[in-house]
């Protein structure tokens, strides 16, 4: 473990270097001082890990000097083992309110001084160490924030895009959520489940607008390109690699249990989990939602559509549980 940093304030030129002596042997780095104005000048030069305070010093004693530590947002933080002749309980108890850490008594005992600067020093690290990884993961949940909040003005971006109807991203991204809670699946997929269900069709923006937006049914070559889109998307997300786990979805979500989809040809299980869930939430919206071509349709007739092509497009063992949940909502 590397030495630390330690202020030494003392008036006695002899105990001040004996203390700078004794820790020294143990690789710390020692800065001196005669008074506790001087101390507090360093402190704030170097933010020391701890300071040692000697209680009788002219200009400022030691109580005074660690009561201006104990107020000053820089060195708030840092430990202070006040030294004394005194042994007493008041004069203990003065060190105590003082904010002081640790109490010492002159003559000093070389061995209790090193314990115990070490034991102090040891906690102040740990004490960093945990202050730095609670940054850090504030700063972690901050970026994560941040991502998923710009991929929702994706997927925004891109229902405007694709003229889907107004929310349709959001929309198929909550059933899905909303099934694979039922199913059971840990948050730590889930996240990525919804980041996948966001930016499903993201692929459609290599799809030139002539295709995507053809008011009638499309020519075989027109398929082939569109049929791309999920190709594009794994293309573009898969050197991102907070989005490689959401790949799922806008890779694989046109994937059909009887291997009839594409672009893969996947059937069955070889269908990732998350795009078997999203595809049944796909189809739902779609039949549910207003188009330009028909009115959306009932439930029931939705309900009956999807039960229908179940062992085709859709898993069967999920089917009932899809269906079950959109009871529950209505």
């Amino acid at each position: 473990m590397a030495g630390a940093s330690i202020v030494v304030a003392d008036d006695e030129p002899v105990a001040r270097e004996l203390i700078a002596s004794y820790l020294a042997r143990d690789g710390h780095q020692i800065h001196t001082a005669t008074n506790g104005l001087e101390c507090l000048h360093l402190a704030r030069e170097i933010l020391p890990d701890l300071i040692l305070l000697d209680v009788m010093m002219p200009t400022m004693d030691g109580l005074e000097a660690c009561q201006h530590i104990r107020s000053d947002p820089l060195l708030a933080e840092v430990p202070v083992l006040i030294i004394s002749t005194l042994d007493d309980r008041t004069s203990r108890l003065n060190g105590i309110n003082a904010g002081a850490d640790d109490f010492l008594t002159k003559p000093i005992d070389s061995l209790e001084l090193r314990v115990r600067v070490q034991s102090i020093t040891r906690l102040n690290r740990y004490r960093k160490l945990h202050e730095s990884r609670r940054e850090l993961e504030t700063a972690y949940d901050a970026l994560q924030q941040a991502y998923d909040t710009t991929i929702l003005g994706w997927s925004r971006a891109l229902d405007l895009r694709d003229r889907e109807t107004e929310g349709h991203s959001q929309r198929v991204t909550n059933m899905s959520v909303r099934m694979a809670k039922m199913l059971g699946l840990p948050e730590s997929e889930i996240v990525h489940l919804r980041r996948g269900a966001l930016l499903h069709d993201i692929g459609k923006l290599g799809i030139p607008d002539a295709i995507l937006h053809k008011p009638g049914p499309l020519t075989p070559e027109e398929w082939v390109i569109m049929r791309l889109h999920p190709v594009y998307a794994y293309e573009w997300l898969a050197p991102i690699e907070y989005l490689r786990p959401a790949l799922d979805i806008p890779y694989c979500h046109h994937e059909k249990w009887d291997g009839s989809g594409y672009p893969q040809g996947l059937a069955g299980t070889a269908i990732p989990l998350a795009a078997r869930i999203f595809a049944f939430a796909d189809v739902w919206d779609a039949m549910r939602s207003d188009r330009p071509y028909r009115k959306s349709m009932p439930v029931e007739r939705v309900k009956q559509h999807i039960a229908e092509i179940s062992g085709s497009h859709f898993d069967p063992d999920l089917t009932p549980i899809f269906l079950a949940l959109q009871e529950e909502i209505a």
